[in-house]
């Protein structure tokens, strides 16, 4: 019920501005352990620490991924805005990127999806979370971006607390 309610354009506007500082706050409360997206929905969520497009300094998201075998897939839906994340330019920019989970953290580098990738990865994303649908159809001309990440070789050195960036800005450029 509760995902049902979020895809409603006003829901959704209220947690595109809300939900991700929220979610920060309960990872830093919880060591990493919990998300209000996760409480409300039951969508899992990593942490993606990358670093800004344009000033290279660390940026870190609560995302909801989705799994497939070691890839991890990320939608750059942005709830269903007319512009792409800005997590997005920042990974098409610095691919190589850290996510953390549950207090672990490994090292991917990413790439867009091929267009046959694209549709069964869509076809995953909607049934994991229905309102990807939705965002899809309020978005416009805006193709949504998936991105693929593989596993890429030993942890960097750390950004930050990968949940909490030192900054305390939102995952932009």
């Amino acid at each position: 019920m509760v995902q049902r309610l979020t895809v409603a354009r006003p829901v959704s506007r209220l947690l595109a501005r809300g939900l991700r500082p929220a979610d920060r706050w309960l990872l830093r409360l919880t060591g990493g352990r919990l998300t209000l997206t996760t409480l409300l929905t039951g969508l899992p969520v990593v942490v993606l620490t990358t670093r800004g497009a344009r000033s290279s300094q660390p940026r870190s998201v609560p995302l909801v991924p989705l799994l497939d075998g070691e890839a991890v897939v990320l939608v750059a839906s942005a709830f269903g805005n007319k512009h792409h994340p800005a997590w997005y330019h920042n990974l098409r920019a610095h691919p190589r990127v850290t996510l953390s989970s549950d207090r672990r953290q490994a090292v991917y580098l990413a790439r867009p999806a091929t267009s046959e990738e694209w549709n069964r990865y869509w076809s995953m994303a909607v049934a994991t979370y229905p309102g990807y649908a939705a965002y899809r159809a309020r978005c416009g001309e805006r193709a949504i971006p998936i991105l693929v990440l593989t596993p890429d070789g030993p942890i960097p050195p750390p950004l930050g607390d990968p949940g909490m960036p030192e900054s305390g800005k939102p995952a932009s450029g």
